[in-house]
């Protein structure tokens, strides 16, 4: 697989730094109850939607443009609501709360590019689903400029950890990697005991004086090479903080004009007698 050059790099943040924890402040206090105040209204609309759509004998039935419109809020809702969960997956993170799920580390990444693909090319969606293989699969997937190679370990091996927060990781990095790319992305797994995830896109590349920052929640870089891409800033922030609650460590490698490339370690299970609160074993 052809492999992206870069010159500047930002290495990961020594382990320990930070160790402390500072006291919420007025705006994480804030952001914690709109978590808890927006999952009712949310959870209210989605079901709302749904009973339109499915339930005609009780509400009337619908005219092919209502039927489409109210798909469009529904999946909406659900985006919302899939934003929801993951914020609170990193308040549970935070907290030291983790499950221990062995799963496959394949199926894992397929469903992932699934829901990134679902909001980003939704009708590479549909021609996936139909895929018979593995090899098919990933035929169809370098169709749209997408490579994946799974390698060591965890290619025929189970890995050990949070299915939900790993799958979450996976997705927000695959996310961000198809919306700045020009033309092709890539998802390297590898590892013989950590699990070591590669993603990495043929974008504009990040300066190196904002390395730093987009790790930090709501931050964006507004260059006129980025003003259109969507997104609120918190995708990065949540898979650093989740990889470090994970006892694991993040890395960038970037150029300009060249692309980006993140890299990912994370060990197997909850390294941490404290993390074993949400242990489901």
């Amino acid at each position: 697989m052809k492999r992206f050059q870069f010159k500047k790099t930002i290495k990961e943040k020594e382990k320990g730094e930070g160790s402390e924890h500072a006291a919420p402040s007025e705006k994480e206090r804030l952001f914690d109850l709109l978590i808890h105040d927006l999952a009712g209204p949310l959870a209210i609309a989605s079901t709302s939607t749904v009973n339109l759509l499915h339930k005609a004998d009780r509400y009337g039935p619908l005219s092919e443009s209502q039927k489409r419109v109210l798909e469009r809020v529904q999946r909406n809702v659900e985006k919302a609501q899939n934003l929801l969960q993951e914020m609170v997956e990193i308040l549970r993170s935070e907290e030291g709360l983790f499950q221990r799920d062995l799963f496959l580390i394949e199926k894992a990444v397929q469903d992932s590019l699934f829901d990134a693909l679902e909001m980003h090319t939704p009708h590479a969606v549909e021609k996936l689903c139909l895929a018979q293989s593995p090899e098919e699969f990933r035929n169809c997937l370098r169709e749209y400029g997408i490579y994946v190679e799974i390698t060591g370990k965890y290619c025929n091996s189970a890995f050990c950890h949070d299915q939900k927060k790993i799958r979450q990781i996976l997705r927000n990095l695959i996310t961000n990697a198809l919306k700045y790319r020009k033309e092709r992305m890539g998802v390297m797994i590898s590892g013989e005991t950590d699990l070591v995830v590669l993603v990495e896109d043929d974008g504009v590349g990040i300066p190196l004086a904002d390395q730093e920052a987009i790790f930090e929640r709501f931050v964006r870089l507004n260059d006129g090479q980025r003003a259109h891409v969507p997104g609120l800033g918190l995708g990065l922030t949540g898979v650093k903080t989740l990889v470090e609650a994970m006892g694991g460590g993040i890395s960038l490698e970037s150029q300009e004009g060249v692309g980006s490339r993140f890299t990912v370690r994370i060990p197997p299970n909850p390294p941490s007698s404290r993390r074993d609160k949400g242990d489901a074993s």
